[in-house]
């Protein structure tokens, strides 16, 4: 009870920050998560106010997650989560793995780079809002955080990811030893026991009342968990009922059996410090609740850290798409939830054992290893497939035994093999692998055993998605132009980017006709959906568009012709579209839209604008639709940008700003490399960039003729 709440001399200037964020901020818990190198993963550094046990289940967070922490960095904003009903709401599958009475804030890190993102989380007694001082100090503290970091890696010394978070502990209260000496005769005299726990849920201290009650002596438990040194207490629920307390820092109570009879009713309360706990004797019948099940050293439960992350990672498999996205949950969250080094994802096709993703293995011996037969030695895969019973193998001898052949191959020490079946069919098979000999307990059997029926769930959705994408994705680019034909006096390039994976493709178009050797027309037009249904009406108004504008028709009669054929064909879908017919002659461009964004129109030294272009009807609607003309001059210099509206259109912004941002991007790029120019429009859409739909671009410049 005695100490002072001065940091250690020798204490890391990151950790004295973090924790004075902590306590500047009045929260009850703090993490700070680091970005990886390849800006694809969260990872956890530092920790306060909660075991790092219990932060198992967000130890690393993918930058694509649906969650506070993820959304902060990759939208460079505070995220404030202000109850538990707003955590549902916004984020279900954060909400199913932290089911406690909160408030929540994740902040940016960030300077001269993004570092990462600050958490703070307060009990739900707090105001369910932020206020203006409360945001400056969180983004106050963020920045000074962000300057620690960007010091510590300009001495060479950039911030590395740990194996384990490190938890940082606030200084305790200051006392004396008399003082605590008063206090514990005060405890003695009060009925019933009293004990203390600290954050990571050991035992602190006991009263004597405690020991009895507990039928222990305190020399036994002191440093202790109480669900790991009391049997009767080794079950989640009562760990579960410490967790609630330290993360709600709400008081919370529970009955709990003392073999043979002995019922006890435990209080918790808990604080920035630690738990105070006072038990007392029921003397009579056990409580209205099932008793908990005692258990044996060959049955033990799982823990309840285990238990969250179990359904952490339920919920992440649920919201997977393609097989590439059950390959990066199973390697950025799962391969650390059991902290393997290896893993291997196979299917078996035609007899033999495909390898569809892996990490943590030379490419060499994924070679050796893939397309092996199903009856092979050389590993158990095989086997567990055919039989669908795991195999778990803690060291090199354990798998020589049975497999002589295996276990050289790959030059790892231990392997969990994980069947993966659904309703009695096998999909594939999961290997975890560790570098060094690796123990599997009864526990942590289950958990994988368990998991691996959820991993089966996701990667048989995600190769029947991958399937039905790779078809629509093959018929979309065969229906897309292969190459622009070379046209004398003009300059092209295009562009097409499907939707970011997770989602389906699109039916965005461009085309440019050659129209003898004085003329051309350039086209682009985006169709309803994102389905093969959409790729293939997207062929069809292409097509339509091409064969009435190679007769010689008018923009408009063009698109009024398409629109016809559309309605006869009753897709019960519609496509946008823009026409230019470009005369080189007269020096003239005509254009006709049917509910497309306007081009962008560059003229030399005059910058870049949106060409207002009165927009028909959407293709598909209206058999008598009419499509309004637009003429401008076609000089030399002249530059046209035809794009769809995936490149402008962004969730809660103005479409029309997006339109003008886009323009002073035009007006601003360098056109010697129409391809370049391209890059520069699309910005981080053609690289990082999250895209929910998808992206065509088309680029003309007219240039004199000679």
């Amino acid at each position: 009870m005695t100490g002072t709440g001065d940091p250690a001399p020798d204490a890391d200037p990151l950790d004295v920050a973090f924790t004075e964020t902590v306590r500047r901020t009045g929260a009850c818990i703090g993490a700070l998560y680091l970005l990886a190198p390849d800006e694809r993963l969260l990872s956890l550094d530092l920790l306060c106010g909660l075991p790092a046990e219990f932060a198992a289940p967000w130890e690393t967070v993918p930058l694509a997650a649906p969650a506070p922490v993820a959304d902060s960095v990759r939208n460079h904003r505070m995220v404030w989560v202000g109850s538990q009903e707003d955590m549902a709401r916004s984020y279900p599958r954060v909400a199913m793995a932290l089911p406690y009475p909160l408030a929540m804030v994740a902040a940016p890190v960030t300077g001269v780079r993004m570092w990462g993102s600050l958490v703070l989380m307060w009990p739900a007694t707090r105001p369910p809002y932020m206020t203006r001082q409360e945001q400056g100090t969180v983004t106050s503290c963020c920045r000074s955080l962000a300057r620690l970091l960007e010091e510590t890696a300009e001495r060479g010394r950039a911030p590395a990811r740990r194996e384990q978070p490190r938890v940082a502990l606030a200084g305790t209260r200051p006392g004396s030893a008399g003082r605590a000496t008063a206090v514990a005769d005060f405890v003695e005299r009060l009925p019933g026991g009293s004990c203390a726990l600290d954050l990571d849920g050991r035992f602190t201290y006991l009263s004597s009342s405690a020991c009895e009650l507990l039928g222990r002596e305190a020399g036994e438990l002191l440093g202790t968990r109480p669900w790991q040194s009391l049997r009767w207490l080794d079950d989640p629920t009562y760990e579960d009922s410490y967790c609630a307390a330290l993360i709600s820092r709400e008081p919370v109570s529970f009955p709990a059996c003392r073999p043979p009879d002995r019922w006890l009713e435990i209080h918790l309360y808990p604080d920035a410090g630690g738990i105070s706990v006072r038990i007392v004797a029921t003397g009579g019948r056990p409580p209205p609740v099932p008793a908990p099940r005692l258990t044996t050293p060959a049955a033990t439960p799982a823990r309840a850290g285990r238990l969250y992350q179990l359904t952490h990672l339920a919920a992440a498999l649920t919201e997977v798409v393609g097989v590439q996205d059950v390959v990066d949950l199973v390697a950025d969250q799962i391969m650390p939830a059991f902290g393997a080094q290896g893993l291997i994802l196979s299917v078996a096709e035609a007899g033999r054992l495909r390898i569809t993703g892996h990490r943590g293995y030379s490419a060499r011996t994924i070679a050796h290893l893939n397309g092996l037969a199903l009856d092979t030695l050389v590993t158990p895969a095989g086997n567990v497939l055919a039989t669908g019973v795991p195999a778990f193998f803690a060291d090199p001898e354990e798998m020589r035994r049975s497999y002589p052949e295996a276990a050289p191959v790959s030059g790892k020490k231990a392997w969990a093999f994980l069947p993966l079946i659904i309703s009695g069919r096998p999909v594939g098979i999961c290997v975890l692998s560790y570098d060094s000999p690796h123990e599997f307990p009864a526990e942590e059997r289950a958990v994988m055993t368990s998991l691996a029926g959820l991993v089966a769930q996701a990667f048989d959705r995600a190769r029947l998605y991958d399937t039905k994408h790779e078809l629509a994705h093959g018929l979309q680019q065969a229906l897309l132009p292969r190459g622009l034909p070379a046209v004398a006096g003009l300059r092209v390039a295009a562009r097409y980017l499907p939707a970011t994976r997770g989602m389906d493709i699109g039916g965005d178009f461009y085309d440019l006709i050659r129209l003898g050797d004085t003329a051309a027309a350039a086209v682009i037009g985006d169709v309803q959906g994102h389905n093969v249904a959409a790729a293939a009406l997207m062929g069809q108004v292409r097509t339509g568009v091409h064969a009435h504008a190679t007769l010689g028709t008018a923009p408009d009669q063009v698109l009024h012709r398409t629109n016809r054929l559309l309605v006869d064909l009753g897709p019960d879908l519609f496509s946008s579209c823009l026409y230019a017919h470009l005369d080189f002659t007269r020096g003239r461009v005509t254009l006709a839209s049917a509910g497309h964004p306007p081009p962008l129109l560059r003229l030399p030294g005059r910058g870049a604008h949106p060409l207002a272009v009165p927009p028909g009807p959407l293709l598909g609607i209206d058999p008598d639709a009419d499509f309004p003309v637009t003429e401008i001059p076609l000089t030399a210099g002249t530059l046209l940008a035809f794009y769809t509206d995936g490149l402008v259109e962004t969730p809660g912004a103005d479409i029309d700003d997006s339109i003008e941002r886009l323009a002073r991007r035009l007006a601003d790029a360098d056109d010697r490399d129409l391809d370049r120019l391209i890059d520069v429009l699309l910005g981080q859409a053609a690289t990082t960039g999250q895209r929910v739909d998808d992206v065509a671009l088309l680029v003309l410049e007219h240039q004199e003729h000679h």
